[in-house]
């Protein structure tokens, strides 16, 4: 018998000739055999399990496509993966390869306590060790929940195989009282309504019913369709695969799109990988579009934690770049909550691409993307029909509803590390440069228990300050720095008040709050760790400035005293009844949630794991 494939079987003989050594760098389902000592018997074993599948041997010599499923019963972003995951395939099919699923976590923002964010790094450990465990030469990533698609480039870039993004797309709006509505701008906005006696029980009741009426991601710029804008300015997703709905016929031709391209992404080789296409110049256009999209501050945190996965870009970009670019970028998408429309409008105005070309004189044109050409020569070739100025929810460069800098970072004595403030969602624009009384909640418990009590002492001036929800002092970062104007003061008419914490808020929300304060008010060298009632908070955003009006004297005599009862709880080694400070308690905490702990970052590094950050390189 011959050692070649037989013409009247298809079996490839040659895979059982012991002489031949196997070549495992030829892709296909031949790569990243299994260790069991005899190369040629981890193929004859992993070819008896590929036609377990009911898969001939042919399919060894196709290129693998790997699609990550990460569809869950709890994952209502989600709802649409199964039919993306079909069209993805018919394109893989269509170029000549092989799609494979495989499942990775799947994160959802409502149902996962305490939140999303303290599962992201895990996902994306999860992502990039099955991308490179198995036999797959590239992988579509299919995501859309707001930390799904972060946690996905987090782990395709540390694994370097070819990686496309399909995102599950936004949902429609619904309707109430003929007006539309939609998640999540408008949960708030009506929640906030409610709170304030506005509305009644029946009419919330009435408004839940509409806020997420479809499968898909928030239908407003919030993280997720922030995250998607990202991808296709990153090079790394079609230009339609931002915009088009969850349920629409548009978004399962991006999805099979998406197929065909991960297959011709193969046969480009080297040049397509992330860390080869991916420059600093790809994640300038990313915060270039962040700002003149009115991106979600959370975007800015999962920026840095990509960045600083890729070895020739970690540590070049930074909170400091993010400032710069948004001064030069104005405000140009007319979305909630920036704005007054929602997803569905930006996509029959154009989507991306129009948003591209109107940036053009702002990109850096040359940034590869995964068709294999240039973002430049992607926009030429692109067909975008003409919207009339009125129906558009585009503004023109020259005609901003924002000049710059939608999203600023501030320094000074209160934030050394930073901290950013979405400016363009400020209800209250005085607030930008105020100084007020600070009232200071010292986590989520005190916030729930104080914040309508009579005795609160604030008012329209004060600033209400939430500590311990940063990556530590409350594991994951909660989005809960969107403090509740107190009842009391949201029934006379205050819609926002200055708000500082070191936690998240939602992209979807918006109001005049200072989030991400590094470092966290956990660290014992923190500044906001220390603030109390009556201290003078300024925020300054035209001066990027953040601070308490003490002298260092105080800071220092305020650390001093916060470090000796930390080390006091430290010495009673959790004793019965007694919690803890979570910077100490963390030593010791068995688990996820204790590698979590002493291995995040700040958030001004991204909130990763230091394990998991890339080594900088110079590629000359």
């Amino acid at each position: 018998m011959g050692t070649e494939t037989g013409t009247s079987t298809g079996i490839n003989y040659s895979d059982y000739d012991l002489e031949r050594p196997i070549d495992t760098e030829a892709g296909g389902m031949r790569q990243g055999l299994t260790s069991y000592g005899d190369a040629h018997f981890s193929l004859f074993l992993r070819k008896a399990f590929i036609k377990a599948m009911g898969y001939s041997d042919a399919a060894l010599a196709r290129p693998v496509v790997g699609i990550a499923d990460t569809r869950s019963g709890f994952n209502p972003c989600h709802g649409n993966a199964a039919q993306l995951i079909d069209a993805a395939s018919r394109g893989v099919l269509l170029a000549g390869g092989i799609p494979v699923t495989f499942p990775t976590v799947s994160l959802h923002e409502s149902f996962a306590s305490p939140t999303s964010m303290l599962f992201r790094n895990l996902m994306s450990m999860d992502t990039e060790e099955m991308i490179r465990a198995q036999p797959v030469d590239a992988v579509i990533l299919v995501g859309g929940c707001d930390k799904t698609t972060p946690a996905q480039l987090m782990g395709g870039i540390s694994a370097n195989k070819p990686v496309v993004h399909l995102v599950t797309g936004p949902m429609m709006p619904g309707t109430h009282r003929g007006a539309r509505i939609g998640a999540c701008t408008d949960c708030r906005n009506n929640w906030a309504s409610y709170r304030a006696g506005a509305i009644d029980i029946e009419e919330i009741a009435a408004v839940n019913d509409e806020l997420a009426p479809t499968a898909g991601t928030c239908g407003v710029m919030g993280t997720a369709s922030t995250m998607a804008c990202i991808l296709v300015a990153l090079g790394l997703m079609p230009f339609k695969g931002a915009t088009a709905p969850a349920v629409s016929a548009a978004r399962l031709r991006v999805a099979e799109e998406t197929g065909t391209t991960a297959v011709r992404m193969i046969a480009a080789g080297e040049q397509l990988r992330p860390q080869a296409l991916l420059t600093r110049e790809s994640f300038l256009n990313a915060i270039t579009v962040l700002q003149a999209i009115g991106g979600s501050t959370n975007a800015i945190v999962h920026l840095l934690a990509i960045a600083n996965r890729h070895p020739a870009v970690a540590g070049a970009i930074t909170l400091d770049t993010v400032d710069a670019v948004g001064r030069a970028t104005p405000l140009l998408v007319d979305l909630k909550p920036s704005g007054a429309n929602y997803m569905t409008d930006f996509h029959a105005s154009g989507g991306m691409a129009a948003l591209l070309r109107k940036l053009r004189p702002l990109l850096h044109l040359g940034a590869l993307t995964v068709s294999g050409r240039t973002l430049g020569e992607a926009l030429d070739a692109e067909t975008v029909p003409p919207v009339p100025r009125s129906l558009s929810c585009i503004q023109p460069l020259a005609e901003p509803l924002y000049p710059a800098s939608s999203l600023v970072v501030l320094r000074g004595n209160l934030a050394p590390g930073g901290a950013v403030v979405k400016a363009s969602a400020s209800k209250d624009r005085r607030l930008l440069k105020h100084t007020g009384r600070a009232v200071v909640f010292a986590g989520p418990a005190d916030l729930a228990r104080r914040i309508d009590a009579a005795d609160l002492g604030a008012d329209a001036d004060c600033v209400l300050v939430l500590q311990n929800i940063g990556p530590v002092g409350n594991p994951g970062m909660p989005e809960a720095a969107l403090v509740p104007i107190p009842r009391s003061l949201a029934a006379a008419g205050v819609a926002d008040v200055l708000r500082v914490s070191d936690g998240r808020m939602s992209g979807t929300a918006g109001g005049t709050v200072v989030l991400h304060v590094a470092p966290e008010a956990a660290d014992p060298e923190s500044v906001l760790g220390i603030l109390q009632d009556g201290d003078l908070v300024t925020c300054d955003v035209d001066a990027r400035s953040l601070r308490v009006e003490l002298s260092d004297d105080e800071i220092r005599a305020r650390q001093q005293a916060r470090r000796a009862r930390m080390e006091g709880e430290g010495e009673g080694e959790g004793e019965e009844g007694k919690k803890q400070h979570p910077w100490i308690a963390r030593k010791k905490m068995r688990g996820y949630r204790g590698l979590y702990m002493r291995s995040v970052n700040q958030a001004d590094q991204g909130a990763d794991f230091d394990f998991l950050r890339a080594e900088p390189r110079n590629l000359g």
